[in-house]
């Protein structure tokens, strides 16, 4: 499409949320690799081209770079983080390695009014690497907390070293609108149709009639919908649910889902396979490793789960795209951040297709798309649950015992959050066990037991998310209620890290 912006990726963790943000404000966005050829960036007469983020340095050799001037001569630049820097070195400006990172939550300072954004700002930052020397004909318009160059602009190249694009970033969007209406002029007139809406069309174009599709519930708001779409496109008789119980859901989660799944009119069967999968998870720890026996597991009973249901052509996932984003890279050069045992295709002896309708999207659209199909709000709203589930919240061997106390405290965290209405203002909460063991007193004896860290975190669509501050009296009545009710553990700690550093899992 003419007259759109184009979001040339370098393998930025938020680079797909830079063109949501830029389509909310009403103009077409397209995610392009940072190599397209300029003959056909030119083509597109793009209104403005952004530059995104990235995990290399400007200097390293292997550094993904194109040449900004020519990029400028089509048309206005916005670059971030990294394309502050490579707009920098490339322009006659320096980059080095910073004395002190900033990675999270910080304050830039603006050195005169910038439209309705105020003079203190607080931004979400990642990056290693700072402008030392800016280039000729920019000025520094803000600074970092540490005084290092945080904007700089010219007359047609704009650059910014945190991300607008993320929630946590107060006032990102204005910054958004004063490059895409101020500097590029462009006009909102795109109107993007129903995503869901799209998606049933695509459903419907994608899997040929009478061909049949497994999908796999998980528990979590993701597959939900997945299943509830999948049906609603093709109908109870063409889309077979299961439901997987792995042994590493949470307390009474399997019943409890299963009647959900069913009320929701879902053509759905519960699989217990719990004794399957934590027989091949037994003695091991390492986080990896846990991932890829769950995904080998999953996909070993599906194989079975077929069996009985005559001809399957499909396997639907609710996969989303930050799953997608830390595990490879779409159109970049981004790092893999983890595993998700649901992304990275099929095995060849499966002999199905995979259909994932979500997999470009976020957690806040997806919850769009189930309130339009009619799911209920205390569905939509559940806290994300990983599809390793407890695996990665227990940083120890997978045992029953281990599996038992973090059921036990998870349950109580969960009843307290619901009881003091702090639930709903949280984007996700879980508790993780330590493998470590402290010493306490309980009932005038000395104790050696186990240590649980409570994790709740807000956010908008997981890309980057903040510590949830709890009152102090909440925390001090569960951590009470935690070492009082849960046999062995005597110690409770709250984790204070937000994302970036950190990610919202420990594991």
């Amino acid at each position: 499409m003419e007259g759109g912006f184009l979001v040339l990726d370098f393998g930025s963790q938020y680079t797909q949320i830079i063109a949501r943000r830029l389509r909310e404000l009403g103009v077409f966005s397209e995610l392009i690799p940072f190599d397209l050829d300029l003959a056909e960036i030119k083509r597109r007469k793009p209104s403005g081209i952004i530059l995104s983020g990235g995990p290399s340095s400007v200097n390293e050799d292997q550094a993904p770079l194109r040449s900004v001037a020519e990029l400028a001569q089509i048309a206005p630049l916005l670059g971030i983080c990294y394309g502050m820097q490579l707009i920098a070195s490339q322009l006659g400006g320096q980059v080095e390695s910073a004395d002190r990172r900033e990675y999270g939550l910080n304050i830039v300072k603006w050195k005169k009014k910038f439209g309705a954004v105020p003079q203190e700002q607080n931004v979400w930052m990642s990056h290693g690497d700072v402008v030392k020397k800016v280039p000729p004909g920019f000025q520094v318009a803000a600074t970092s907390g540490f005084d290092y160059p945080a904007v700089i602009l010219s007359d047609r190249v704009w650059a910014f070293q945190f991300h607008p694009e993320v929630s946590h970033t107060d006032h990102g969007l204005d910054l958004l609108k004063a490059f895409v209406f101020d500097l590029c002029q462009a006009q909102a007139n795109w109107q993007p149709t129903s995503i869901t809406t799209h998606l049933l069309e695509t459903i419907r174009k994608q899997v040929p009639e009478k061909e049949h599709v497994l999908c796999a519930l998980s528990g979590g708001v993701d597959s939900t919908v997945v299943g509830t779409l999948l049906t609603k496109a093709l109908g109870a008789q063409r889309v077979h649910c299961v439901f997987v119980d792995t042994g590493l859901l949470r307390k009474n989660e399997f019943s409890q889902v299963l009647e959900t799944y069913r009320t929701l009119g879902l053509n759905v069967k519960g699989v217990d396979a719990s004794a399957t999968f934590l027989s091949r998870l037994g003695g091991v720890a390492d986080p990896e490793k846990k991932r890829k026996i769950i995904g080998h597991t999953f996909i070993d009973v599906f194989k079975e789960s077929i069996k009985g249901l005559g001809s399957i052509d499909w396997l639907a996932q609710g996969t989303l795209y930050p799953d997608v984003i830390e595990s490879i890279s779409l159109r970049g050069t981004s790092v893999t951040i983890k595993s998700h045992h649901n992304v990275g295709g099929l095995p060849k002896d499966l002999d199905l297709k995979l259909i994932e309708p979500l997999r470009e999207l976020f957690k806040d659209e997806v919850r769009a798309i189930g309130k339009e199909l009619g799911i209920a709000h205390d569905v939509l709203w559940r806290h994300p649950f990983p599809g390793p589930g407890l695996a990665i919240r227990v940083l120890d061997e997978i045992t029953p015992a281990n599996l038992d106390i973090l059921k036990e405290v998870d349950a109580v965290y969960i009843d307290e959050l619901k009881a003091k209405g702090l639930y709903d203002k949280i984007w996700q909460a879980f508790c993780v066990l330590l493998p470590v063991k402290t010493v306490g007193v309980q009932g005038d004896s000395r104790t050696y037991e186990r240590v649980v860290a409570i994790r709740a975190v807000t956010s908008s669509d997981g890309m980057t998310a903040d510590w949830f501050a709890f009152p102090p009296e909440f925390l001090r009545q569960l951590s009470n209620r935690i070492t009082n009710e849960v046999k062995g553990v005597n110690r409770v700690v709250y984790d204070v890290t937000s994302k970036p550093p950190g990610t919202i899992e420990w594991e």
